[in-house]
């Protein structure tokens, strides 16, 4: 349904990219921060005219356009953007920012990659309603039982299973609320479980993260960057902060 894309399009996205795009001033700007020109730790975000911060490229650029600045810096300076940053980054920021990189599709495929062997399940519309149950008993002994995640089984099951049969499965039928609850949970107790919150806050970014802020403010009475800036520090925070946008 057209109207419904174009709505999610318009509310849903926290990361819309620049309306006065051009590759190249970006490209530059990461170019000099590397080079010790620039400055490389993150700033607030900046409002109106004028070139932004070196972080500030990256989070509040739309992917497609991120992919265009990593052509630019190519064709500048001879260099692949990706692997300039894997150089010059380190830690959980650097996990952050190279995961920024990655076309969605590849991102979401390379996440995957590890965690799920074999094929998927068969999309005849068969459920087996013993499997079924017993996959929400996982996901429950995975998840609300015990104090963190099993991301590992979580991806397991969400990954290997047909949309019918995932139905049956409760964490399913509100997307938003589920991932709500892996955000709050990514982040809930002592450490963080810094893959799952760098995996769906860059992935639902360009997709329905606004949504999904709201419903985690229904959910769990405080805003999702409010969580963030308890959890987190640094380069690492400003970054999630800037890709999660404003509160709701």
């Amino acid at each position: 349904m057209a109207w419904w894309k174009a709505w999610v399009e318009q509310e849903g996205v926290t990361v819309k990219g620049s309306s006065h795009f051009n590759p190249d001033p970006d490209a530059e700007t990461l170019y000099k921060a590397m080079k010790g020109i620039g400055e490389w730790h993150l700033q607030p975000c900046q409002a109106g005219p004028g070139p932004l911060p070196w972080g500030e490229v990256l989070t509040r650029r739309s992917n497609a356009q991120r992919q265009q600045i990593a052509k630019s810096f190519k064709a500048q300076f001879g260099k692949d953007l990706t692997e300039t940053l894997k150089s010059e980054l380190s830690g959980k920021f650097e996990r952050l920012i190279v995961a920024l990189m990655y076309p969605p599709y590849r991102y979401e495929a390379k996440e995957l990659h590890d965690a799920v062997k074999g094929s998927r399940d068969d999309v005849s519309g068969f459920v087996d309603p013993g499997l079924a149950l017993q996959d929400a008993q996982d996901l429950y002994a995975a998840g609300e039982k015990i104090r963190g995640t099993d991301e590992m089984k979580f991806i397991t099951i969400l990954c290997t299973r047909s949309a019918t049969h995932l139905l049956r499965v409760k964490c399913t039928r509100n997307l938003h609320s589920y991932f709500a609850e892996r955000l709050y949970y990514a982040m809930k107790g002592a450490g963080t479980r810094d893959g799952t919150l760098i995996r769906n806050i860059v992935s639902r970014s360009e997709i329905d993260l606004n949504l999904i802020k709201c419903r985690f403010k229904q959910m769990y009475g405080q805003t999702l960057s409010s969580m963030i800036m308890g959890d987190t520090s640094g380069d690492y925070k400003n970054a999630l902060l800037s890709l999660v946008g404003s509160d709701p």
